[in-house]
């Protein structure tokens, strides 16, 4: 799962969020990052009014929450969402080789490719190597313009 800094990232970089069922969030600013919620059609909903998008919490007896403005939430996309950002600049997953002694777990290797050339962006965790890779296409696609 991507880290909240980088889902800020995103958010920053101007990655909309259009909530969907099976999305995770958290909600910021609230000392509950730590809390990643998922939106279902039982638990958490998107509810849409005059006033704006609400994430509604129904059944929940845990947290003394009903709804959030979709602003206090921070999404947390998945690899695929990830990848479909990418769009055609995606090139392919890698995992890179450890060196002995290494923690064993690998690196993984987004590639992607665009008219500037190749980039490779690595992290331990799949989804963070994704996120990073979206921060870079987007980072150059702004310094193209």
């Amino acid at each position: 799962m991507i880290s909240v800094p980088t889902a800020r990232a995103l958010r920053t970089s101007g990655v909309a969020w259009e909530p969907a069922s099976g999305d995770r969030f958290v909600i910021v600013d609230r000392d509950m990052d730590e809390q990643v919620f998922v939106l279902s059609d039982m638990v958490v909903e998107t509810h849409d009014h005059a006033s704006g998008r609400v994430l509604g919490f129904n059944g929940t007896t845990e947290w003394a929450l009903d709804s959030v403005d979709a602003e206090q939430a921070l999404w947390l996309p998945r690899e695929g969402q990830l990848r479909e950002l990418l769009g055609t600049t995606f090139a392919g997953l890698a995992v890179e080789e450890v060196e002995p002694g290494d923690d064993g777990l690998g690196r993984f290797v987004v590639l992607t490719r665009s008219a500037e050339g190749e980039r490779r962006s690595r992290s331990d965790d799949v989804e963070e190597a994704y996120a990073l890779a979206v921060l870079a296409v987007r980072a150059q696609a702004s310094r193209s313009t």
